[in-house]
């Protein structure tokens, strides 16, 4: 279990912070590598490639989402186990 004064607590928020940033980078790579097979209108062994980098790196996203919402969900949990825990 966390407590506030573990350090455990702040290495999971930070953890959670990094996971929300890959995402957030993966999303924009996701875009730009969309945008540039649209820019790219012959088809071609590229923009098959592009696609399917794409759909890669959407799926990637989406698991990082998972596991952020994940750890998200066991830190608030353990603040509720500390606050009612101090509480009582």
């Amino acid at each position: 279990m966390l407590s506030l004064s573990s350090p455990l607590l702040p290495l999971s928020l930070l953890l959670l912070l990094l996971l929300f940033l890959l995402s957030l980078l993966l999303s924009v790579l996701s875009l730009l590598l969309l945008l540039l097979s649209l820019l790219l209108l012959t088809p071609s062994l590229l923009l098959l490639l592009l696609s399917f980098l794409s759909l890669v790196l959407s799926l990637l996203l989406l698991l990082l989402s998972f596991l952020s919402s994940l750890l998200s969900l066991l830190t608030k949990l353990s603040l509720v186990r500390v606050i009612s825990i101090i509480l009582t």
